[in-house]
């Protein structure tokens, strides 16, 4: 940090080369993040303008396409998609856009112009209340860049959600767990469901519509329980909706001695920051656990992991831990992160952040 790289603006543009004078390319600098230089580009001196933007949109988007049939799914994952600090996901004609960095907070108005260019969306909402974005310096807002931020329909695996993206998490929706919900579906016919951590019920609903006889949504939200319910009811299913604390009501579950055929357990990141990794660790440790004690004999259950900072084999570490002090034996029948809409980049493997495992139980 000297005194010429302290000038810069916080995003500022730059060259960068190693100590041997050879480019490594264009990316933005951050004098605030641990990461000083996000690259953008492997040759140097790129424009970095809405036609460049534009341009990597328009590679992602051909992706997406070749791959759903319809415009519902994740537009831009960051890095995996050569835009860090940018999250796109598209909801038909919407977008909501999340930034975390300053170097792409600098680039908002180009990005709505490569928009333009590529999808022309009716809406654009810009949710970058993340607390991510304090390590850059950013403040955090909600603002509808076009059109209006409110409550949308969201398609998946043939089923009807709706989501609110102005007050919902993250972007509204969850769509890095869309080819997980259809697997458990597919274990649900004719059997109870508990889906912990339920949200806005992406699990619930489709192992309702996959058969299942009953289905407990459980969240500690009542607007996402809400939306499980407004959902439930455009898909024909019922479920029933549970406000509670997940820890506290699987130990009420667990002492009563109650039981369902598939538990998920799907929870926000316990492991936060790198520091966080003991505690969050004990806290996977105790929710597989817990979640085992309340799985039904010869049932299923989903364990998942949203945390980057967890590595996946801790985290199956953790897993196996919990299962085996509930006393239960359990066969591992799959192992799954995101869709391909997350597409991953080889050498950043905090990409490939969601782990999601499958056990059979005894």
């Amino acid at each position: 940090m000297d005194a010429a790289a302290k000038a810069l603006t916080p995003g500022a543009v730059v060259n960068v080369a190693g100590d041997d004078g050879q480019a490594l390319g264009t990316g933005y600098f951050s004098s605030k993040s641990l990461i000083a230089v996000r690259l953008l580009d492997r040759l140097p001196d790129t424009a970095i303008d809405a036609g460049f933007l534009a341009r990597r949109i328009a590679r992602a988007l051909r992706i997406r396409q070749a791959i759903y049939p319809r415009p519902f799914y994740r537009l831009v994952h960051a890095e995996g998609d050569g835009l860090p600090g940018l999250t796109l996901d598209r909801f038909g004609d919407t977008v909501v856009c999340q930034i975390t960095t300053a170097g792409m907070e600098a680039l908002i108005d180009p990005l709505l112009a490569a928009l333009d260019s590529t999808i022309a969306p009716e809406n654009v909402v810009l949710r970058n209340d993340t607390p991510s974005r304090a390590l850059e310096g950013l403040d955090e807002y909600v603002r509808a860049a076009r059109g209006v931020a409110g409550r949308i329909a969201v398609e998946e695996n043939g089923l009807r959600y709706f989501a609110d993206l102005a007050g919902g998490q993250k972007t509204g929706w969850y769509y890095d767990q869309r080819d997980n919900h259809a697997f458990m579906a597919g274990l649900a016919n004719g059997k109870t469901v508990l889906d912990a951590y339920s949200y806005s019920g992406g699990f619930g609903i489709a192992a309702a519509k996959g058969g299942a006889t009953d289905v407990v949504c459980l969240d500690s939200s009542a607007p996402a329980l809400a939306l499980a319910e407004d959902s439930a009811a455009a898909n024909n299913v019922r479920i029933k909706p549970v406000r509670a604390d997940v820890f506290e009501e699987l130990e009420r579950l667990a002492a009563a001695k109650e039981t369902f055929d598939v538990v998920i357990a799907d929870p926000p990141p316990f492991v936060r920051a790198r520091k966080d990794l003991e505690p969050g660790a004990r806290a996977y440790r105790k929710l597989a656990r817990l979640a085992t004690q309340v799985t039904a004999p010869e049932g299923y259950l989903l364990l998942a992991s949203c945390s980057h900072n967890m590595p996946a084999e801790r985290f199956a570490l953790e897993c196996a831990a919990g299962i085996a002090r509930a006393g239960r034996q359990a066969a591992l029948i799959r192992q799954a992160g995101a869709g391909p809409d997350h597409p991953v980049h080889p050498m950043l493997p905090e990409t490939a952040y969601l782990k999601a495992l499958v056990y059979a139980l005894d």
